[in-house]
């Protein structure tokens, strides 16, 4: 495995691109912490965004992990335009022909988005971590420590969607398309959802349960929007007289279709290599 990952690192590493992309995605995490310093002005209240408990432990590790999950598209054009430089350079073939399998090619490429994604995952761990403990009026080692489930979350959601990625630059082979048809299975999934929201069942929730097994839509369902939690929120809504009630929890099951999809991703990329000829 180390060997797979030296020869996918060794072509990152020529690549300005993707160097670009990779240090620009972490300096975005970074500026995470530049919202506590914001300050507004509203109705000549002054208040700063860290003092409305964003950074409160352990609701720290839901807001960063929803509102870091968002730059995860940085990481899938990294992955999509290797996969299709592979093709357009010849190096696939070239690797093929010095040795390396079409299953360890698949599986280098998976490795490189597991890598991506673990190290984006410890990279956000030591940001909230570090915020948490500047800014959060609760420190208690127990506190700080739950909730951590949100963590591993974000780490299938990466893996989950780095992999679509990757399926989706093996079966186009050129990253602008591949990119454009992620943009446009996105659009379906939402269409579909409609459809069968508001015609096919009227009324019930059986659209959410049956577009939660769809791939964009399950990764999404594994960490919820966290702003309806902030107590400012919920007190304006109690003013107002409405009740927000919402599961924000991860549940196993979510994960577990994640996982799932992401096997589904890796296999069906194999397939689509081992019956290509190239």
């Amino acid at each position: 495995m180390l060997r797979l990952l030296n020869i996918e690192f060794q072509k990152l590493r020529h690549s300005k691109a993707a160097k670009i992309i990779t240090i620009t995605y972490f300096i975005l995490i970074t500026f995470v912490a530049l919202i506590a310093s914001i300050e507004f002005n509203f109705a000549g209240v002054k208040f700063r965004v860290a003092d409305q408990g964003i950074f409160n432990f352990p609701y720290i590790w839901h807001f960063n992990t929803y509102l870091v999950s968002w730059l995860k598209l940085f990481f899938a054009i990294v992955i999509v335009s290797t996969i299709a430089n592979e093709y357009s350079n010849r190096t696939l073939k070239q690797n093929l022909i010095d040795g390396l399998s079409k299953k360890e090619f698949i599986l280098s490429k998976f490795l490189t988005a597991f890598t991506f994604a673990l190290a984006s995952t410890l990279f956000l761990f030591i940001v909230s971590m570090i915020l948490g403990l500047s800014f959060s009026d609760y420190n208690e080692f127990s506190i700080i420590f739950s909730d951590l489930e949100y963590v591993v979350a974000y780490l299938v959601k990466l893996i989950g969607f780095f992999t679509f990625c990757m399926f989706l630059g093996v079966l186009i082979k050129r990253s602008a398309f591949a990119l454009g048809f992620l943009f446009i299975w996105y659009i379906f999934e939402n269409i579909f959802y409609a459809v069968l929201k508001f015609k096919v069942f009227k009324g019930t929730n059986i659209a959410e349960t049956v577009t939660g097994f769809l791939p964009l839509e399950a990764m999404s369902n594994l960490i919820k929007e966290p702003f309806s939690r902030l107590n400012f929120i919920q007190s304006a809504a109690n003013q107002l007289g409405t009740n927000i009630e919402k599961d924000y929890a991860v549940h196993w099951y979510e994960i577990l279709i994640v996982i799932v999809w992401t096997a589904i991703f890796v296999n069906l990329s194999y397939i689509l290599l081992k019956k290509r000829d190239l």
